[in-house]
């Protein structure tokens, strides 16, 4: 029985430890000031460096009992506890500032005395060479998050951007965009306008681009149309050249490039049915024949009818009535005589 339950308990503090290291990554050093002119005041009235420290989950969890420390030679693993502890500054237990709700910042003052307070921390930082600045777990042997700050101004502050722990997640804060126990703004840069305005307040800046945006499409519209005029010379003189007989063959050899080139395009637009041969021109060309067809048809002369003979045979009867029949003559002794009705039948 008592094997067991120290093979529980081993196992419980085993899984245990992947949970502490967890909840000790989510702990990060966000912004650093060395020169402390006009910016944050203690309660004693005081300007101290300070180092912020962010709650980076959204879990609560407490500092208390973590190392701060400026001195590089605790990097030493050959280094006992004991010597490693003589050089760091522990973050002191009994304030409730010191457990850290999800998104949660403390400030933490830097070159002061341990006495006046739990936010308060021996640790130094140098003013005219950059500072390493580490955060230790409660044992002081594990580096939970580390920055070398470099030389500041006066009331600039070196704050994190990112939490993937580079250099490059870090950027110098001028005075009026330090932001200590609040959540660093730096992922919403500047704006262009801002930044232009700050860095060009009387306006030349943006006077001489101006001009020189103006002249640039000038000078790129002068250039388009000289070229064009160029261009246009060029084809004018090919043209004249083009057209005199010493070089005739090739003329005559360009108008035949040119003329099978529009027919393959036509057999390409309109089947090879069209021979290439464009459909105006047959349109034209039965257009003509119906012209000429007109014309021949009719009287080329204006106002002049011709009008041709033709037999409908209207005195058939007559010639038959005659044919059968001799005219009777009449005599000196005779009267004529009246043919009767039936003779006239």
């Amino acid at each position: 029985m008592t094997k067991f339950r120290f093979l529980l308990g081993l196992l419980i503090v085993v899984a245990g430890v992947p949970a502490l290291a967890q909840m000790d990554a989510s702990i990060k050093l966000n912004e650093v000031m060395t020169v402390n002119g006009n910016s944050l005041i203690d309660e004693y009235g005081e300007r101290n460096s300070w180092v912020e420290i962010a709650n980076v989950s959204h879990s609560t969890y407490n500092i208390r009992g973590m190392y701060i420390t400026t001195d590089r030679s605790v990097l030493d693993k050959a280094m006992s506890v004991p010597e490693r502890v003589k050089r760091m500054s522990q973050i002191p237990n009994g304030d409730a500032r010191t457990s850290l709700s999800g998104r949660q910042l403390v400030v933490l003052q830097l070159g002061s005395s341990p006495a006046k307070g739990a936010l308060h921390l021996s640790a130094n930082v140098s003013t005219d060479t950059p500072t390493w600045i580490g955060l230790f777990n409660g044992n002081a042997t594990q580096l939970i998050d580390s920055v070398t700050v470099p030389v500041l101004q006066a009331d600039e502050s070196y704050a994190r951007t990112a939490v993937s722990g580079t250099a490059a997640d870090w950027e110098v804060k001028h005075a009026d965009r330090v932001t200590p126990g609040t959540q660093n703004q730096t992922t919403v840069s500047e704006s262009k306008v801002e930044k232009f305005k700050r860095e060009d307040p009387h306006g030349f800046g943006m006077s001489v681009m101006a001009m020189s945006i103006v002249f640039l499409c000038l000078a790129l519209l002068w250039l388009t149309f000289s070229g064009f005029g160029i261009l246009m010379r060029h084809m004018d003189t090919a043209k004249k050249v083009a057209h005199k007989q010493p070089i005739k063959p090739i003329t005559k050899t360009v108008e035949k490039t040119a003329e099978l080139g529009h027919k393959t395009g036509v057999i390409l637009q309109e089947g090879l049915k069209s021979k290439g041969i464009d459909r105006e021109v047959y349109m034209a060309v039965i257009g003509m024949a119906l012209k000429q067809y007109q014309d021949d048809v009719h009287d080329v002369e204006s106002g002049i009818i011709t009008i041709k003979p033709h037999d409908t045979g209207w005195d058939d009867e007559y010639s038959q009535m005659t044919h059968f029949h001799e005219p009777v003559l009449p005599t000196a002794h005779t009267a004529p005589r009246i043919p009767t009705t039936q003779e006239l039948k």
